[in-house]
């Protein structure tokens, strides 16, 4: 399904809604997928954003949760540094929703 956006910059997406190209991906797209999915992107969305297109920037793969969490806790604290949390922010499924708006592919074995 590609996808005409506000941001003149078209994208597709997959059935389960991941960017088909993760290169496409951009925070103006972000933001935009964020608003299909009802959220509003505030800096605690951009941080978890962030640790995770990091981590798979330098592992080539998504972080298994434990590992997302472990890295929260060491930006954000030990009390962050759990589901709930998460869930605040991504309530569709914190590793999946947040997966998806960081552009990244969903890990093998999760479709």
């Amino acid at each position: 399904m590609t996808i005409s956006t506000a941001i003149d910059r078209p994208y597709t997406l997959d059935m389960s809604g991941f960017l088909v190209n993760p290169a496409d991906w951009s925070p103006a797209v972000a933001e935009e997928l964020a608003r299909r999915e009802g959220l509003e992107l505030t800096e605690a969305h951009w941080t978890v954003i962030k640790i995770l297109r990091n981590h798979h920037a330098e592992n080539r793969v998504v972080p298994m949760i434990r590992d997302l969490l472990r890295q929260i806790g060491v930006r954000l604290g030990n009390e962050k540094a759990n589901n709930h949390y998460l869930y605040s922010l991504f309530p569709c499924g914190p590793l999946m929703q947040a997966l998806k708006l960081a552009g990244l592919p969903m890990p093998c074995g999760c479709n």
